[in-house]
């Protein structure tokens, strides 16, 4: 793992840090909140990241991608994380655009990814069914009729889900609703007879749906790999997804951390500064270590996806689990640090708190990632 970034990555990383701190600074996340915006995020925004290349990143040049990589991702997301700038690099970059590249065949990697690359649409994984994540627990059913199939059942958290112009869902094929094979990705129109999409908001302001399947009827093109074998590749999409929002999630406890470094250094009790007295100094350098620990971890990660090494699943569950505890303890201490002010709306540090709540429970938890890793063969 090198621990040096290219000059070429270092580049990308300047232009990120340049575009969301003037584009997308934490005050574009609260217009978006308070005038309840029906988009979420800012679409000339998105556009101008395309342009920059941000959305192509890890799409091949044939189809107007960049190909600048995993840790080229990483390297824009951690900086998103630093503004908290609300975008679809999630949903339809890490996730969808990550499934079609996996499993798509020529004609839907041709039409889909070159679509992305440009910033031309918007996609969502329709996944989640209950209010934990659990990949292997699908209910929703997609019965073959004919050459086509009719798909039924409900979704939740869908993460940029009422404004997405193609969604990818999980449906069971065949078997039980716990079993792990038996698992088919359908491409569905969100405009089809039988789905319904109802927004919801979440509390870190971000995009999310609930969405109704109600006998869908999909053509077999439809397919996105194979049928029943849709775990295989929905697995290494959430890895690839896990290690992406550990990217923004260190972006978020960086800016946390820096944020609150300041604050001690002005904020003046018993006539000195709070940042002088030891408690807090001690305090700070154990948060100090432990981001730098999740610096080398994220990188690591992001470089085996690169690499296509067999371990990614391990570091994938290692920085997710790593990165939610760490986020969640930095604004914890970040906000008692600020003291009373922290706990008012005129403070941002309250907003990453909030985010950093809604990062960690998403695609898993410290604790599901506890579990998971100890339950991985052959590491």
């Amino acid at each position: 793992m090198a621990l040096v970034l290219t000059e070429e990555q270092q580049l990308l990383r300047d232009t990120a840090t340049q575009f969301f701190q003037e584009r997308l600074p934490v005050a574009n996340l609260r217009k978006l909140r308070d005038t309840r915006d029906a988009t979420g995020f800012d679409r000339a925004a998105w556009k101008e990241m395309a342009d920059l290349g941000f959305a192509g990143i890890m799409i091949s040049e044939k189809y107007g991608g960049t190909e600048f990589g995993p840790v080229g991702l990483g390297l824009v997301l951690e900086q998103a994380g630093r503004t908290l700038a609300a975008t679809p690099l999630v949903s339809t970059v890490l996730l969808c655009g990550s499934a079609v590249q996996l499993a798509g065949n020529a004609t839907q990697r041709q039409e889909i990814l070159s679509a992305i690359a440009a910033g031309e649409r918007i996609m969502a994984l329709a996944l989640e069914e209950g209010p934990h994540h659990n990949p292997s627990r699908i209910a929703t059913r997609a019965e073959a009729d004919g050459t086509s199939f009719r798909i039924t059942g409900k979704k939740t958290f869908v993460l940029d889900g009422h404004v997405a112009e193609q969604l990818i869902v999980v449906a069971r094929t065949s078997g039980d609703m716990n079993d792990r094979s038996g698992i088919t990705l359908f491409l569905v129109d969100p405009k089809a007879d039988g789905v319904k999409v109802t927004r919801t908001h979440m509390v870190d302001s971000r995009n999310a749906a609930n969405i109704e399947f109600d006998n869908v009827s999909v053509p077999s093109s439809a397919v996105l790999g194979s049928i029943d074998g849709g775990n295989d590749v929905l697995e290494q999409v959430l890895d690839i997804a896990r290690i992406g929002l550990s990217a923004e999630m260190l972006g978020l406890v960086q800016q946390t951390f820096d944020t609150t470094l300041a604050y001690l250094k002005e904020r003046k009790q018993f006539g000195k500064v709070i940042g002088s007295f030891q408690a807090l100094q001690h305090r700070m350098a154990v948060l100090f270590a432990e981001i730098e620990l999740c610096r080398s971890v994220v990188l690591d990660a992001l470089s085996a996806i690169e690499a296509r090494r067999n371990d990614v699943p391990l570091l994938a569950s290692l920085a997710k689990a790593r990165l939610s505890d760490t986020a969640t303890l930095m604004t914890n201490e970040g906000l008692q640090m600020h003291g009373g002010m922290g706990m008012t709306d005129q403070f941002d540090i309250g907003l990453f708190m909030k985010r950093a709540r809604v990062a960690a429970a998403s695609f898993g938890d410290g604790n599901f990632h506890r579990d998971r890793f100890a339950n991985l063969e052959g590491y």
